[in-house]
């Protein structure tokens, strides 16, 4: 008698969260092709539908709502795709994504490297200035103490664990939405996408994440947003740069 085992090869999945078209569509098509069935793809577009260029994006595209910057309905979007990209039981890592993202890296190296390790790439750190601890408000507790509120870049990429958690959270969820949000009193201003999944982890579990993002920004202007790269910015000598980036440093707010 013999048994019959169906085996399957783990994909990655990657989340565009995008207000409409992707202008790097073609780009993305030349990276996933030829590495068809290692991938899954899924957009949502929060302000207008998508027109496709690459057959990789056509009908990937996830039932959407309207996404505010630094509202909690940006962290739905996000909540949104992991739910649907966890339909598939092949999908073992999830990568979020912007419309302005780019991959630096070819998709083998990117395939290895996530499928791999044993961490999720979710940046996360002590911000003890005005827009880090700063934005914490004492409504979070007793579920959330000042001393485990954490900061980091909301672009994530994260093992399918970690993503089944996330889904699995409504307390520290609905903490962040009623808590975390701008025009707070004393005039704060909490971005729950920025706090949310760094203190998460951190409280459940700080050994499981890397602490720093895969995706590369550039926050060191100080700004409310990060730098922005133009066409006459992207040189070869940048590109290797950031694809051979070893370090992630964070930028506080304090007075240091």
């Amino acid at each position: 008698m013999f048994l019959k085992l169906l085996c399957t090869i783990p994909k990655v999945a990657f989340l565009f969260l995008t207000p409409g078209s992707l202008p790097f569509e073609k780009l993305w098509h030349m990276f996933f092709q030829g590495h068809e069935g290692k991938f899954s793809v899924y957009v949502h577009a929060s302000k207008e539908k998508p027109v496709h260029v690459s057959p990789y994006f056509v009908g990937r595209d996830v039932h959407s709502g309207p996404v505010g910057w630094g509202k909690i309905s940006m962290v739905e979007a996000e909540r949104r795709l992991l739910a649907n990209a966890l339909l598939d039981p092949d999908n073992q890592h999830f990568v979020l994504l912007s419309e302005s993202c780019i991959p630096v890296r070819r998709f083998e190296f990117v395939y290895n490297y996530l499928l791999l390790t044993n961490v999720s790439f979710i940046d996360c750190y002590v911000d003890p200035g005005p827009h880090g601890n700063g934005r914490y408000i004492e409504h979070m507790l007793p579920e959330v103490e000042k001393k485990d509120f954490r900061k980091g870049s909301q672009w994530f990429s994260m093992k399918r664990q970690h993503a089944i958690i996330i889904m699995a959270d409504s307390l520290y969820f609905t903490k962040f939405k009623h808590h975390c949000r701008p025009n707070m009193e004393g005039n704060r201003n909490c971005y729950a996408d920025e706090h949310y999944l760094p203190t998460f982890f951190n409280m459940l579990d700080p050994g499981g994440i890397a602490n720093w993002s895969v995706t590369y920004v550039d926050w060191s202007e100080g700004k409310w947003h990060p730098r922005s790269f133009r066409a006459h910015d992207i040189t070869y000598q940048l590109m290797r740069k950031i694809a051979y980036i070893d370090e992630s440093p964070h930028f506080t707010s304090d007075a240091k």
